[in-house]
């Protein structure tokens, strides 16, 4: 597949890795990647971006935190136990159906699911863009790390204002009003 820079939103899916309230007090950024997450959630509602959220081991750790719930309107949700969502089954037959070539990755821990998750991704030929300021670990250091791993492995390094822009594509609409409510 044509390595990809920029995410269309026709072609995008807002894939949400983890983003548990019972692991919020062990995460550096937990606040800013909670909030990142509901602001690409409300721009994949208003330019038609499914949005898939992964659960690890919900019986443990719980459900995804509640306030992002609220923003992820008719998201999809996927329990996993595997580090890696695409080694859980039935997760790349999931992926698949979308059929979207354009992976747009927040959530935690960056050096453990959101890694694993993404390295396999991108070993599927996806396009996949992680947004910095929408991932963390419990240490700055081993998020640093992670998304300099995956950069080398071929993933965009994004934030999530440029990749709304980029699905809005065009100012001066109705629709990118809505997106200055979004961004602000």
């Amino acid at each position: 597949m044509k390595k990809v820079f920029s995410p269309e939103s026709a072609q995008s899916l807002l894939l949400v890795i983890d983003i548990q309230q019972k692991l919020a007090p062990a995460m550096t950024r937990y606040e800013q990647v909670k909030d990142v997450a509901k602001q690409l959630g409300q721009a994949a509602v208003l330019f038609d971006v499914p949005s898939l959220v992964t659960e690890q081991y919900k019986q443990g750790l719980g459900e995804t935190d509640e306030v992002l719930k609220s923003q992820l309107v008719d998201a999809q949700y996927f329990d996993k136990i595997h580090f890696s969502a695409y080694k859980e089954p039935g997760f790349k037959e999931l992926i698949a159906c979308y059929k979207k070539p354009h992976i747009i990755v927040v959530g935690m821990e960056a050096h453990v699911c959101v890694l694993q998750t993404c390295l396999d991704l991108l070993a599927q030929d996806y396009n996949v863009f992680i947004i910095a300021d929408g991932v963390c670990s419990r240490q700055d250091r081993h998020r640093d790390i992670a998304i300099a791993q995956l950069q080398e492995a071929g993933a965009i390094i994004s934030n999530a204002e440029s990749v709304i822009f980029q699905w809005a594509e065009v100012a001066a609409t109705e629709q990118f009003k809505k997106v200055l409510k979004i961004v602000k």
